[in-house]
């Protein structure tokens, strides 16, 4: 893992390799990792995410262009041009730099005046293992157009206008939780984020003797684009069969005393299970925050493996390798609790780790599951990082 510091100096080098001078402006913003409380966001309940350790880093300088900006990624080895003048539409066709623009054109519409520049994209944040990578691009194009406007936005607003970006340019109907955890994250900190009220209470998370450890399965099965949004609209039928506005608002109690009217549906049992998922999972993040707060690390764990449990039986997200990552990481000493992390399909686990076996875990979880699956998986430890920041500033 790269630190920010060699991320900036890194992008730095290329910078004025490539544009013949030092960048003025600097930007960092972290993935994430959701704790627990997954697909609650965009049902108004509540999540759990923490910045980690992993960030894009942009750095930049102006240009003597008159309506665009160039961003160069170091990733892709190519560069894509943006406007900034405004004038900028959705897409047709999503493509990588859809995500900068979008934000771009936000911001410029939340007041900002942004000249014309030239930008260095690093990042050593993983992509597609579901622990944000998007977001974390987002909220460092928004974060960096503050030092070039010389205007410091509201958090709330910068997260905001990042997953409206996301929603306009990138075809994709996220939370709020993502953006916010990276635009706002503290080190040292959890964020229990009311997905209605866009209150985040920070929990601490700081305890030297427990990490979080993220493993990759290094799998992202193919998908039809659409599951996704059918899950949000199978949240939104069923609350709509229980009467209120989202599922925030229901309990076990009323689901069930619903069962007849979703028995009368066609796909009444996938919603009845959705809802199942959205309800308890909403219980079980309410309870983390309690529980962490307490540092009762046992209760953590038994949440989120009722939380994976969840996900694989109500939600139907998780896939065979990322069940036997879970399986296989529940059984080493000095795991206090796994779940898969992320939008599902694959990608990620996350786990509350003794810090002390943290090694011997790694080591042996990913000979087990090379052994079982023929793929070898990539992981890391990492802490309660800090949300975006100008690293020079």
């Amino acid at each position: 893992m790269a630190d920010v510091e060699s991320l900036v100096s890194s992008a730095a080098t290329v910078y004025a390799r490539k544009y013949g001078k030092e960048p003025q402006w600097f930007a960092a913003a972290p993935g994430r990792v959701n704790l627990i409380g997954e697909h609650t966001d965009y049902n108004d309940g509540f999540v759990f995410p923490m910045a980690i350790e992993r960030y894009t880093v942009i750095v930049a300088g102006p240009a003597e262009a008159e309506t665009d900006a160039e961003f160069y990624s170091m990733y892709k080895n190519k560069s894509a041009f943006v406007q900034v003048d405004g004038s900028a539409k959705p897409p047709l066709h999503v493509a990588w730099f859809s995500y900068i623009q979008g934000t771009v054109q936000n911001v410029f519409e939340a007041g900002l005046t942004i000249p014309p520049f030239r930008a260095v994209v690093v990042s050593d944040v993983p992509l597609g293992g579901g622990l944000s990578s998007s977001a974390s691009l987002e909220v460092a194009v928004a974060t960096l157009l503050e030092s070039a406007a010389g205007k410091k936005l509201d958090p709330v607003e910068k997260a905001l206008l990042c997953q409206k970006a996301e929603h306009l340019y990138a075809k994709m109907p996220c939370g709020i939780m993502d953006q916010f955890i990276s635009a706002m994250g503290e080190k040292g900190f959890a964020m229990l984020l009311d997905c209605r009220s866009k209150v985040p209470k920070m929990i601490p998370m700081d305890s030297p003797n427990v990490s979080v450890l993220i493993i990759n399965s290094n799998v992202k099965h193919t998908l039809t684009g659409s599951e996704y949004p059918d899950r949000r609209r199978q949240c939104e039928k069923a609350a709509a069969l229980m009467g209120v506005p989202m599922l925030r608002d229901a309990d076990l109690e009323l689901l069930q005393a619903k069962k007849e009217v979703f028995d009368k549906e066609i796909d009444g049992d996938i919603c009845f299970r959705r809802a199942r998922h959205v309800i308890t999972e909403n219980a079980r993040t309410l309870a983390m925050a309690e529980a962490l707060t307490e540092k009762e690390w046992k209760h953590c764990g038994e949440l989120m493996y009722e939380s994976h449990a969840s996900m694989k039986d109500d939600f139907e997200i998780t896939c065979p390798e990322v069940d036997i990552l879970v399986d296989v990481t529940s059984k080493q000493k000095g795991v206090f609790g796994s779940r898969m992390t992320g939008g599902g399909f694959g990608g990620c686990t996350v786990s509350l780790v003794d810090t002390d076996k943290i090694n011997d875990v790694i080591e042996s979880v990913s000979q087990r599951y090379e052994r079982q699956t023929g793929i070898l998986p990539t992981a890391f430890a990492t802490q309660a990082a800090r949300g975006a920041y100008c690293p020079k500033e």
